[in-house]
């Protein structure tokens, strides 16, 4: 989840909560709530400012791979 990806990010670069509000301007209770996942839609704005901040490349939010649940049934079943 993106709360994660930025909790590990910020505590790697050795920032505080309060250090990385300074940078973002995103308050210090709302990244809180970010790295704790308890903010499940936060703004493309706010998620922008903050992955730039930690050097996180912003891609893979609106990329996701998608896999197969279960196996692609073969013509001969399919057929009734």
């Amino acid at each position: 989840m993106i709360g994660d990806m930025i909790r590990y990010r910020r505590k790697e670069k050795g920032l505080t909560l309060s250090e990385l509000s300074r940078k973002t301007g995103v308050s210090k209770s709302y990244l809180s709530y970010l790295e704790r996942n308890k903010k499940k839609n936060p703004s493309i704005e706010i998620v922008r400012r903050i992955f730039i901040t930690l050097d996180l490349p912003l891609t893979p939010l609106f990329y996701q791979e998608r896999t197969i649940d279960r196996p692609v049934m073969a013509m001969e079943e399919r057929s009734v």
